[in-house]
C-alpha cells in the first residue's frame, strides 16, 4: 500500500494522448497506457490530497452520486504496484 497521500513517481515521463495518457517509466523502460479515469486518478496524486480526497474530486469531475472510494483506492495501489506512485 501507498502512503496516504500518494505522489507521482520522479522518473517517469508524461504524454497525453486522446484517451488517456502513455507513461513512460525510464528505470524499467516499461511503457504504461492509462484510460481517461487512471489518468485523473494519477494526476491527482501529488502528494498533497489523501485517497479520500482524491475520491471526492473523482466523484465530482465525473458526476458520480457517491464518491468511488473503493474503486480510487484500487486504481492507486495499482498505479504504486506498477511504480507510478509512491
Amino acid at each position: 500500500m501507498t502512503t496516504e497521500r500518494p505522489k507521482i513517481a520522479g522518473d517517469l515521463e508524461v504524454d497525453e494522448v486522446d484517451d488517456g495518457l502513455v507513461v513512460f517509466q525510464e528505470r524499467t523502460e516499461r511503457v504504461h497506457h492509462l484510460n481517461a479515469t487512471a489518468a485523473v486518478v494519477f494526476q491527482l496524486c501529488d502528494g498533497r490530497r489523501d485517497r479520500a480526497e482524491i475520491a471526492a474530486i473523482v466523484g465530482d469531475l465525473f458526476g458520480l452520486d457517491h464518491e468511488p472510494a473503493g474503486e480510487v483506492q484500487s486504481c492507486i495501489d495499482r498505479l504504486a504496484q506498477e511504480g507510478l506512485v509512491g
